[in-house]
C-alpha cells in the first residue's frame, strides 16, 4: 500500500521468494514495502540513465486535479515546440481528456491509464520509454495522475520535478501536503486572478513552500492567460 493514502497496487503484491515470514504481520508488511521501494529506486536510476544517455530532459509534473497541470503543459508545448523535440507522458486513472487537450499543440503525445493507481511509477515510465522509444526527443513531460499524495513517493527517473497548485484548492494544501514540494524545483502557484475571490494569499503559498524546500523556484501565474510563462520556461532551464 502507498504510505500516505493506503491505495494498492499490482506491484505490493509481488513478494521475493526467500522472504521469511516473521511472527508479526505487520513486520513482514513493511520488509514488503521496503523491497517495492528498493526496486522502484532501481528502475527510477535506470530510467535516469536511459534519459541522461539519450540527451533527454525528463520533467515530472504534479499537482491535484484542476490545478493546471495541462494547461500548464500545453503552455510549455506551445512556447518550445519549435525550439526543442517534444514527448508528453499523460498518466490517468481511466480518461485520455488531458492527452487530447494536449495533442492540440502538434506533439507527440502517449496516454498510459493506470486502471486504478494513483499514482505513475518507475516501472511505467519504463515499459513506455523502452516500447515506444524516446529517440529523437529532447524534453519528455511527465504528467502525473492528480493529486498531492501519492505521486510524492514515487521517483520516476525525472532530472525535474514540477508542482502546480492553485489558489482555488484553499489556503492550507501546502502545509497539508509537505512531502510533496521537498523534491519540487519549481512550485507554480496559478490562478492567482481568482486569489481574491477565494481569500487565499499567493504569497503566503510561497513562503509555506520555502520553509519546506528553500532551493525551490515559485512562480505565481493565471495560466489561462499566459501569465509568467517566459518566466517558468526559464526557471526549468529552456
Amino acid at each position: 500500500m502507498c504510505d500516505e493514502c493506503g491505495c494498492r497496487t499490482k506491484k505490493n503484491l509481488v513478494m521475493k521468494s526467500e522472504a521469511v515470514l516473521p511472527e508479526k504481520s505487520g513486520n513482514f508488511e513493511i520488509l514488503i514495502k521496503k523491497d517495492v521501494i528498493r526496486e522502484e529506486n532501481i528502475l527510477a536510476e535506470n530510467n535516469r540513465k536511459i534519459f541522461r544517455n539519450k540527451g533527454i530532459t525528463a520533467i515530472n509534473i504534479m499537482g491535484s486535479v484542476g490545478s493546471g497541470k495541462t494547461t500548464l503543459i500545453k503552455a510549455l508545448c506551445r512556447k518550445l515546440k519549435d525550439r526543442y523535440r517534444i514527448k508528453v507522458i499523460a498518466g490517468d486513472i481511466t480518461t485520455d481528456i488531458d492527452a487530447k487537450r494536449i495533442k492540440e499543440e502538434g506533439v507527440d503525445v502517449e496516454q498510459i491509464n493506470t486502471g486504478g493507481m494513483c499514482h505513475l511509477d518507475a516501472n511505467l515510465i519504463n515499459k513506455s520509454i523502452n516500447e515506444i522509444g524516446t529517440y529523437g526527443k529532447d524534453i519528455i513531460f511527465i504528467e502525473n495522475v492528480g493529486n498531492l499524495i501519492c505521486p510524492a513517493n514515487f521517483d520516476l527517473g525525472e532530472e525535474k520535478r514540477i508542482v502546480v497548485i492553485s489558489v482555488t484548492e484553499g489556503p492550507y494544501m501546502v502545509l497539508k501536503h509537505p512531502l510533496m514540494f521537498k523534491e519540487a524545483c519549481l512550485v507554480v502557484i496559478n490562478k492567482t486572478d481568482l486569489a481574491d475571490v477565494m481569500e487565499v494569499n499567493p504569497d503566503k503559498f510561497e513562503d509555506e513552500v520555502h520553509s519546506i524546500q528553500p532551493k525551490a523556484d515559485v512562480i505565481k501565474t493565471s495560466l489561462k492567460n499566459l501569465e509568467n510563462i517566459d518566466e517558468i520556461i526559464k526557471a526549468i532551464g529552456f
